[in-house]
């Protein structure tokens, strides 16, 4: 029960991500390079001192899953923020997720993690559900946008295959988010910074220090005991809740297409994660 609570923690975290990100970015309070830097630099600076408060120091994680975690923490942020000059906060979800999805199913073959066949015939369903919303004509998105969603769900679902080994979560994500200044930081002073209001500023700390610092940590915490298949489908929920988000904040109103690929998502999910004991009971009987 404790693991399904910090799990739905964390998926409420990311949605939130996706429609602070939207709201600050979309009608343009901020710069979607801005808000990637700024959000970057809240989520360091949280995480540091809560080690520095914790420890009085900034403890080293060690070596392991620091690289992909830097590159794939850095791709995502700036794919992210990118992609939602374009799309709605419900659409990209979807669209992050369900690249997720492919990269880490990909990623526990590699690393040799079993997958039933069960949880295969689940992601098989969401990933119709996706197909679907990605698909040309009415409520279909732009291919711009989707590329850019894409290349951020990739270095999602690497910065989460890298969090599986983490035996200090806060001080692995602390210490992939100060390594990721290096990288975000120049993009931003090379795109030039546009000036922000004070809105897309305090969205994109609150975005830093709270639902992705302190969020990507409790992360690191439950991808271990989920492991890299039932870790991929959880996120699948994740644009569910940042659709409702959307149409109670933002008035972004999802339209048929989008709730007939949740209701595929969802479906893909719950088989997916259907524990086998009762699988085996029911076909028991």
């Amino acid at each position: 029960m404790r693991l399904l609570l910090l799990t739905a923690l964390t998926m409420v975290a990311f949605a939130a991500n996706s429609v602070l990100n939207r709201w600050a970015v979309g009608p343009g309070h901020i710069g979607a390079v801005e808000f990637a830097c700024i959000r970057l630099l809240a989520g360091a600076l949280t995480l540091a001192g809560l080690l520095l408060l914790q420890r009085g120091a900034l403890t080293w994680p060690g070596q392991r899953g620091r690289m992909p975690g830097m590159l794939g923490l850095s791709s995502y942020l700036l794919g992210f923020s990118l992609a939602y000059r374009g799309l709605d906060a419900g659409t990209g979800a979807l669209v992050l997720f369900g690249t997720v999805q492919v990269t880490m199913f990909a990623g526990a073959l590699t690393l040799g993690e079993a997958v039933p066949t069960r949880r295969w015939a689940g992601a098989g369903l969401a990933l119709t559900g996706l197909a679907l919303i990605a698909a040309p004509g009415g409520g279909g998105v732009a291919l711009l946008p989707l590329g850019l969603m894409v290349t951020a769900g990739i270095g999602w679902g690497i910065y989460s295959l890298a969090g599986r080994g983490a035996k200090d979560p806060i001080a692995a994500t602390a210490w992939n988010f100060l390594l990721s200044l290096p990288l975000v930081l120049p993009v931003g002073f090379a795109t030039g910074f546009d000036r922000p209001d004070a809105i897309g500023v305090a969205l994109a700390i609150l975005s830093g220090a709270v639902t992705s610092g302190l969020g990507y940590a409790l992360w690191y915490q439950v991808v271990p005991k989920l492991g890299a298949a039932r870790a991929a489908v959880a996120q699948l929920t994740v644009p569910v809740i940042a659709a409702l988000g959307g149409a109670v904040l933002l008035a972004e109103l999802p339209g048929p297409r989008f709730w007939l690929s949740a209701a595929l998502v969802l479906g893909g999910v719950g088989l997916a994660s259907l524990p086998y004991r009762v699988l085996t009971s029911r076909s028991t009987q």
